[in-house]
């Protein structure tokens, strides 16, 4: 029996994240389960329940997210969602769910939230005499192509708006559902409105069922690239994150199979682990990878100062030292082999229309 008041940590199948602490950063109460209940639920044989993916949705002001990264190729971006069903146990994102006192480990990819007025929000905005366009990024902090996109179809909406008004978007997505949407990514790309990022961590099935539970199988991303290649539109691999210890092996392949399957493109960006995505991160090693642990972890902290996390401009997205360094010469002797490139594209904004809202002033003329 375990001892009364424990913490415990169970690992949930088909969930990335090992525990569902509260994060520390606002002083929020730790959460654990009653000692005697897991004592009565081991004499009854009874495991864990299953943990259910819920959806609550909110109605923003406004959609659009500006920033003045100079480490980001975009000053705008989308979220339709908050929250992240794939799991994936690297994922940054992990601890914007900390400021909604909820926690940035199983709360992350199973309590969502979703903005079903993102698209008339969006043509509001543009309808607006002062807003001039760029290239918006769609999935920069959750996948717009989660599984719940398949009930809301938020991220569909917002590219029939970008479709009427001519608008450019740049899609990252780890999910092979992009393809659901071909139709109007085609219509864009012929206008060069649009380009796809599918980031690629593995080919190793059983890695990627570890690291990303609830993400699309490899192949099947591989697949969305094929398809999304041959209907005309900028595909770009990115290899995000590379792991070490753990993936950095299949950097020569993983790019071999990107040009196979028709990418335009191929990067990466090493391993990141802010906030509370480091002792889940380690908490995930010492589940999965007890043995490499150490190594791992002393690789991260090589490539990012002598720490866990390095939030700097100009090295977060890069990482630093020799680990870094070796990476990118082997990301860079690979693409050349394969002839793609770096990745990059410009987008067309001249084409930009401002939308009529229905009832407006501007709907008389």
């Amino acid at each position: 029996m375990r001892p009364k008041n424990q913490r415990y940590a169970e690992t949930r199948k088909g969930r990335g994240a090992p525990t569902n602490a509260a994060p520390q950063r606002f002083n929020l109460h730790d959460r654990e389960i009653d000692g005697d209940w897991l004592d009565e639920r081991d004499v009854i044989g009874d495991g864990a329940s299953k943990l259910r993916t819920t959806v609550t949705t909110e109605f923003p002001k406004s959609i659009i997210n500006y920033n003045v990264s100079p480490d980001l190729p975009f000053d705008r971006s989308i979220n339709a969602y908050r929250g992240c069903e794939h799991g994936c146990i690297y994922c940054y994102a992990r601890p914007t769910h900390a400021y909604h006192d909820l926690s940035p480990g199983l709360d992350f990819e199973s309590k969502l939230f979703a903005k079903p007025n993102a698209a008339d929000l969006l043509r509001q905005t543009f309808a607006k005499p002062k807003y001039h366009p760029a290239s918006i990024a769609i999935g920069t902090n959750t996948d717009p192509y989660q599984p719940i996109e398949k009930r809301y179809r938020i991220t569909r909406q917002i590219l029939e708006v970008m479709l009427e008004t001519l608008h450019p978007v740049a899609i990252t997505t780890k999910s092979n559902r992009v393809v659901d949407d071909i139709d109007l990514l085609e219509r864009l790309a012929a206008r060069q409105l649009t380009a796809v990022a599918i980031s690629i961590t593995t080919l190793d099935r059983e890695t990627a069922r570890l690291l990303e539970p609830r993400a699309p199988a490899p192949a099947r991303r591989l697949e969305a690239v094929m398809k999304l290649s041959k209907a005309g539109i900028y595909v770009h691999v990115n290899i995000a994150p590379v792991v070490p210890g753990i993936t950095d092996h299949e950097i020569e392949a993983i790019v071999a199979a990107a040009s196979d399957h028709g990418a335009s493109s191929v990067s990466f960006i090493p391993m990141r682990l802010p906030h509370e995505v480091a002792p889940l991160f380690e908490q995930w090693l010492e589940t999965y990878y007890p043995e490499r642990r150490s190594k791992v972890m002393s690789i991260i902290r090589q490539m990012r100062g002598g720490k866990r996390n390095d939030p700097a401009f100009h090295s977060r997205m890069r990482g630093q030292g020799p680990w870094a360094d070796l990476i990118r010469t082997r990301l860079l002797i690979a693409a050349r082999k394969t002839g793609l490139a770096k990745g990059k594209i410009s987008l067309r904004t001249d084409l930009f229309r401002r939308p009529v809202i229905k009832g407006s002033q501007l709907e008389l003329f």
